[in-house]
C-alpha cells in the first residue's frame, strides 16, 4: 500500500519476485508488534506529552492559545532543522514527500490542535480528555480499513475498550454542567456552539487516527526529517490563522517564565516527542502508537504527584490500574504467560 521513499535496489525485471515463506506470511498477517523497546518509547512519549500540560499552563498566562501553538511548532521546527543540518542528514528530493509532510501537518497538528483549543472554550477539560481518548478506537477502525496488516481483533478491541474505561475513571465522568462551563456568549448561539464543541474533539480524535495511518508512508524517511517537515508545514498553515485571530503584535511582551515554558514545550514536548512518535509509528504501527492517548493522563497525574506534591485520589489509582490491564490485553504477552503458568500448575 505504501510507496517507499528511498528507491529499492535494482533487480532483473523479468525475474519473478520470490514467493514469501509461510512464516513471513504469518508475520505480515499478524501485523506489527509491541516489543520492549516500543513500550519504552511509548512510555517516554506519554511523559513528554503529559509534561506539556505544565508548560501550557504557564505559557497561557501571557499567550492566547493559537499563538502558543504556533510558537510551539515553529520553535520545534527551528530546533529540528538545526539538528538535521548539524548531523548533515540527507533530505528527500521527491515532491510527493513534501506534499505528504503538508498533509501530515494538517491531520496531526493544525486540525486537531485548532478544534481542541476551540472546544475547550465551551466544554470542561475533563470532558475534552475523555473525548480525545477515543483516538485509539478511531485508529483501530481506520487501520482496519486502510491497511493490510493492522486488522481488528477481539483482543485489540477488548484492550482498547478497557483502556478507555480506565481513562473515564481517571478523568471522572463529567457532570452535565461540563457541556457548557464557559458559555460567556449569551443567547441561543452560545448554547448551539456548546452543543457542537464535543463533536469538535471527536473530529480531532478522528484526525489523529487518520494521521497515524497516513504517517506509515514515512517508514523510509528518518524520523527527525519527518518531524521537521510536519512541524514546518503546521507552522506555515497556522501563521495566517494566528494573525487573523490573535493579532500577536498587539500583545504585551511575554515574561521570562512564559519564554522558558515555550522553549520547554517546543524542545521537549514537540521536537523530541515527534521524533519518538515517528520512530514508534515505524516500529509498531498506527494502532499501537495511538495507545499513548491512554497514558498521557496517567503521566500528567504522576508528574503532578512526584513534582508538585499533588494527591493521588482513589479513582486515579483505580483508573491507572485498569488502563494497565487494557494495555496488557493489547500486548498479549502477560495473558499468555498467565495461561502458560496455569497449565504448568495443573499438570
Amino acid at each position: 500500500m505504501d510507496k517507499p521513499i528511498i528507491p529499492a535496489p535494482t533487480h532483473n525485471a523479468t525475474a519473478p519476485d520470490p514467493a514469501p515463506l509461510p512464516a513471513q506470511q504469518a508475520t505480515a498477517a499478524a501485523g506489527p508488534k509491541m516489543d520492549g523497546v516500543s513500550w519504552a518509547i511509548l512510555l517516554v512519549l506519554s511523559l513528554l506529552w503529559g509534561g506539556s500540560f505544565f508548560f501550557t499552563e504557564i505559557a497561557l498566562r501571557d499567550l492566547p492559545p493559537f499563538t502558543l501553538v504556533l510558537a510551539r511548532v515553529a520553535l520545534a521546527s527551528v530546533i529540528l532543522w538545526l539538528v538535521i543540518a548539524a548531523r548533515r542528514i540527507q533530505l528527500p528530493r521527491s515532491r510527493a514527500i513534501w506534499i505528504s509532510f503538508l498533509i501530515m501537518g494538517l491531520l496531526n497538528n493544525l486540525v486537531p490542535f485548532s478544534l481542541i483549543v476551540w472546544s475547550q472554550t465551551y466544554i470542561a477539560s475533563g470532558l475534552a480528555a475523555i473525548l480525545n481518548a477515543t483516538t485509539p478506537l478511531f485508529t483501530l477502525l481506520i487501520a482496519h480499513i486502510a491497511t493490510d496488516n493492522e486488522k481488528l481483533s477481539a483482543r485489540k478491541i477488548t484492550g482498547v475498550v478497557t483502556g478507555f474505561i480506565g481513562v473515564l475513571i481517571v478523568t471522572g465522568i463529567p457532570a452535565l454542567g461540563a457541556i457548557n462551563p464557559a458559555a460567556n456568549i449569551p443567547g441561543d448561539e452560545g448554547l448551539s456552539l456548546a452543543a457542537i464543541a464535543p463533536f469538535a474533539v471527536l473530529i480531532a480524535a478522528l484526525s489523529y487516527g487518520c494521521a497515524g495511518v497516513f504517517g506509515r508512508r514515512f517508514k523510509n524517511t528518518p524520523p527527525i526529517v519527518t518531524a521537521a517537515g510536519q512541524t514546518t508545514a503546521s507552522s506555515l498553515m497556522l501563521l495566517p490563522l494566528v494573525c487573523l485571530v490573535d493579532a500577536p503584535w498587539t500583545l504585551p511582551f511575554p515574561t521570562l517564565p512564559t519564554w522558558l515554558a515555550v522553549v520547554g514545550i517546543a524542545s521537549v514536548s514537540t521536537a523530541l516527542a515527534y521524533i519518538l512518535y515517528f520512530m514508534l509509528l515505524r516500529r509498531a504501527g498506527a494502532s499501537n502508537l495511538a495507545l499513548v492517548t491512554f497514558l498521557i493522563p496517567v503521566s500528567a497525574i504522576l508528574l503532578g504527584f512526584f513534582f508538585l506534591g499533588e494527591a493521588l485520589a482513589a479513582n486515579d489509582i483505580a483508573g491507572m490500574l485498569i488502563i494497565g490491564v487494557g494495555l496488557a490485553i493489547i500486548d498479549g504477552r502477560p495473558l499468555a504467560g498467565l495461561r502458560h503458568l496455569g497449565k504448568s500448575l495443573t499438570r
